[in-house]
């Protein structure tokens, strides 16, 4: 093959990424023929159900008890968090990853963001599933939305995961630096807020830098705000996500899949954050 034609078909390749949001489940991912990934990244429900608001000023109208309960006292974030089912979520994981490969650091891994408790029943349940091996992160906060306890008790500030492959160590994109399983949770007031467990971008880039190469494939089976997608598209990464939720994938649709744009703040933002990583 001569080095034009190498340099057309790439040129065409990069022409192809793929930014996809369906409102659908994920276990009908068959119907979009779509890619096998080499990273799939989620939030899973954490089955809070009716204490999602629980230590949250957000229980209370104007965050103060004596307006009496807001529309979210009693509420879960969403549909579907009571109701979650792990099993079929790792079952139809593993098949949306691709192969293991032959070769040593090319081997696709997955992210579940998880609540504290879940983590060992993930680990656990993940050996079920082909994922033999996998590890914790943790990622700490300056801030806690726990603001109704903190004159009770030590208020909880950190963020949860764990990080599932199956055999071999999964692609680890480091350039020679050590990191630690734990990491800031960096605060992200510019992006626009569609879901309750959002997830700041500068932390979901790090993440996708470091377990993908551009024009790798990044699957978000609960995608939400679609701003995973929106994240692995920044970094040259193809992306695809599903989110069963109408209203909320009416609202990623808009914001942030169709018509997200960064201003000249946001972008300088951006930019000085991923400076950190």
């Amino acid at each position: 093959m001569t080095d034009n034609k190498q340099s057309n078909e790439k040129r065409d390749f990069k022409k192809e990424l793929k930014m996809e949001l369906y409102h659908d489940n994920f276990q009908n991912y068959k119907r979009y023929s779509i890619p096998k990934a080499q990273l799939v990244i989620a939030d899973i429900p954490y089955n809070l159900d009716a204490n999602a608001y629980a230590s949250s000023p957000q229980w209370w109208i104007g965050g103060d008890r004596h307006n009496g309960a807001s529309d979210k006292a009693g509420k879960a974030f969403f549909r579907g968090d009571k109701n979650f089912n792990l099993v079929e979520y790792m079952h139809f994981c593993n098949k949306l990853l691709i192969k293991e490969p032959k070769e040593r650091g090319k081997a696709p891994a997955m992210i579940i963001f998880c609540a504290f408790s879940q983590m060992q029943m993930l680990l656990d349940l993940g050996k079920r599933y082909g994922f033999n091996n996998g590890y914790p992160l943790f990622f700490f906060k300056n801030y806690s939305a726990q603001v109704l306890k903190a004159n009770m008790k030590i208020v909880g500030a950190t963020e949860h995961a764990v990080v599932l492959y199956r055999n071999k160590l999964p692609k680890f994109n480091n350039n020679g630096k050590m990191i630690f399983n734990w990491m800031e949770w960096p605060r992200d007031t510019a992006t626009v807020k569609i879901h309750p467990t959002q997830k700041p971008i500068a932390l979901l880039s790090k993440l996708i830098k470091l377990f993908t190469d551009p024009y790798d494939v990044v699957i978000d089976p609960v995608a939400g705000s679609g701003i995973t997608l929106r994240a692995a598209n920044m970094l040259k990464r193809n992306s695809y996500g599903f989110e069963v939720a109408k209203e909320v994938y009416v609202l990623a649709k808009k914001h942030v899949i169709d018509s997200y744009t960064i201003d000249k703040k946001l972008q300088l933002k951006y930019e000085k954050t991923q400076k950190l990583f």
